[in-house]
C-alpha cells in the first residue's frame, strides 16, 4: 500500500490544510491531560504545515458524546496543550459552520493554526454522512489524515470527506501504513508475531490472516487457555472462550499444514482467585490445579518466547502475557517487552494495551515502532480496508 504523503504536495504555502487528528486523551476532572502522547506524535505533521506556510485547521474527536454538545467532552484542554508545546496561539472555534468561524477562516494567516471543536458533538460525523462530509471538505483546499488510531472507523471526517476533496496521509499515517505493510508484504525473516489477551474471538482473523505469512506464533494471556483446552488440556478455572474451541483446534491444525510453529504456554502462575494479592503456585500445563486461574505465562515460558523473540529479524506483538496490571503477574508481559526491546531488529508494538504496557515499563523508546493504533492495526493485518486509508492519493 503505497499512499502519498503530505510532503508529496508542493503547493503548501497559503494552503489551506484540513488535518484530520486522533486527540482522543485521557483527561482529568480537573481538564488535566493525563497522557498526551496522542498529541505528540501528531506535531511532526502540524509543524512541517507550520513550516510550509499552510493554513491549518485541526479536526478531532473526544470521547464518546453520542452526538451532542457535552463540555466534558470538549478540546479545550487539547488546544492549551498544543499552545504549549507549539509555543504559539492556537485559535479554537467552538461552533462548527458558523458566521463567526467562516470570518476566522478569511482572517487566518500562513502558518496560523485551527482546532475545531469535538467533531463527535454532530451525530452526522459517525453516520459517516456525506453531505456533512462536503461541509467540511469545504472549509479547505486539500485534506490531510493523520490520526491512524481511528483509521478503521467509516466517519465522515475519515472516509467520506475524501470523495469532496484531495487527500493525503500525514507523516504519522504514512508511517503506520508502511510499516504494517511491510509486516504483511515482505517481513524480514524470521516473522514472530506474539499474542495475548482475553479473548480467542478477538484474534481469529488476526491468526488466519497471518498464519500463511509468520514463521512462528506465540500465544500468551488468557486466549491461551482456549488453545490449550482445545488440545485437551485441563485449564481449571482458568477463562476459556468455549464458543471458539473447535476453532482453536482448527488454527492449531492449520499451523501444523504450513509448518508454522505456534508455542503454547508451557507453564503457568495459577491463582486461586482473581485478584491483586492472589497467592498463586507455578504449575505445568500438564499439572494445572482444578481450581487455579492462569494469571501469567511460568518462568520456562518466559524463557523460551524471550529466546524465540531474541533471535527474530520482525516480531509484533499485540495483547499482554498476562494481567499485566497486576505487579505478581506482570512478569511475562516485561519479559516479552524487554526480549523486543533488546533485539535491534524490526520490533513492532500494535498499540492498545501492549503500547501501555510498553510505557509502563518505561521501554517506549527502544522498539523500532510503537503503534498509535491498536484497533486500526489489527484490522490492518487482518486483511481489511482501512476506511480511513483506501482512498487517500496513491503515491505517484
Amino acid at each position: 500500500m503505497n499512499k502519498a504523503s503530505i510532503t508529496d504536495y508542493k503547493y503548501l504555502e497559503g494552503t489551506r490544510v484540513l488535518l484530520r487528528e486522533d486527540f482522543n486523551v485521557p483527561i482529568n476532572k480537573n481538564g488535566i491531560i493525563s497522557d498526551d502522547k496522542k498529541i505528540l506524535e501528531a506535531l511532526p505533521t502540524i509543524k512541517f504545515l507550520i513550516e510550509k506556510g499552510a493554513k491549518v485547521i485541526i479536526v478531532s474527536h473526544l470521547g464518546r458524546p453520542k452526538g451532542k454538545v457535552d463540555p466534558e467532552f470538549t478540546l479545550e484542554p487539547v488546544v492549551e496543550k498544543l499552545k504549549e508545546v507549539l509555543d504559539m496561539p492556537i485559535l479554537f472555534e467552538k461552533e462548527l459552520f458558523s458566521e463567526h468561524m467562516q470570518k476566522m477562516l478569511r482572517t487566518m494567516k500562513n502558518g496560523d493554526v485551527m482546532v475545531l471543536e469535538n467533531i463527535r458533538f454532530f451525530k452526522e460525523e459517525e453516520e459517516n454522512d456525506e453531505a456533512f462530509a462536503k461541509k467540511l471538505a469545504d472549509l479547505a483546499d486539500i485534506y490531510c489524515n493523520d490520526a491512524f488510531g481511528t483509521a478503521h472507523r467509516a466517519h465522515a471526517s475519515i472516509a467520506a470527506i475524501t470523495k469532496y476533496i484531495p487527500s493525503y496521509c500525514g507523516l504519522l499515517m504514512a508511517k503506520e501504513v508502511e510499516v504494517f505493510s511491510n509486516l504483511l508484504e515482505n517481513p524480514p525473516r524470521p516473522f514472530v508475531v506474539a499474542l495475548g489477551g482475553a479473548k480467542v474471538s478477538d484474534k481469529i482473523k488476526l491468526i488466519s490472516n497471518l498464519i500463511d505469512k509468520v514463521d512462528c506464533l506465540l500465544i500468551g494471556g488468557a486466549m491461551a487457555y482456549t488453545f490449550l483446552k482445545a488440545q485437551g488440556y485441563n485449564v481449571g478455572a482458568s477463562k476459556v472462550d468455549e464458543s471458539k474451541i473447535e476453532y482453536a483446534k482448527l488454527l492449531l491444525e492449520k499451523a501444523e499444514n504450513k509448518n508454522v510453529k505456534m508455542c503454547l504456554p508451557i507453564d503457568h502462575l495459577a491463582a486461586k482467585e482473581f485478584s491483586f494479592l492472589a497467592d498463586y503456585d507455578v504449575c505445568s500445563s500438564e499439572h494445572f490445579p482444578e481450581d487455579g486461574i492462569g494469571m501469567d505465562i511460568g518462568p520456562k515460558t518466559i524463557k523460551l518466547y524471550s529466546k524465540i523473540i531474541s533471535q527474530a529479524k520482525t516480531c509484533y506483538w499485540n495483547g499482554p502475557m498476562g494481567v499485566y496490571e497486576y505487579k505478581r503477574f506482570s512478569k511475562g508481559t516485561r519479559a516479552v517487552a524487554k526480549a523486543m526491546a533488546g533485539n535491534p531488529n524490526q520490533m513492532v508494538v500494535g498499540g492498545g494495551d501492549s503500547a501501555a504496557a510498553v510505557r509502563s515499563f518505561g521501554l517506549e523508546n527502544q522498539f523500532y515502532f510503537v503503534s498509535t493504533g491498536g484497533g486500526a492495526s489489527l484490522a490492518m493485518l487482518e486483511g481489511e480496508e482501512l476506511p480511513g486509508i483506501v482512498n487517500l492519493k496513491d503515491k505517484e
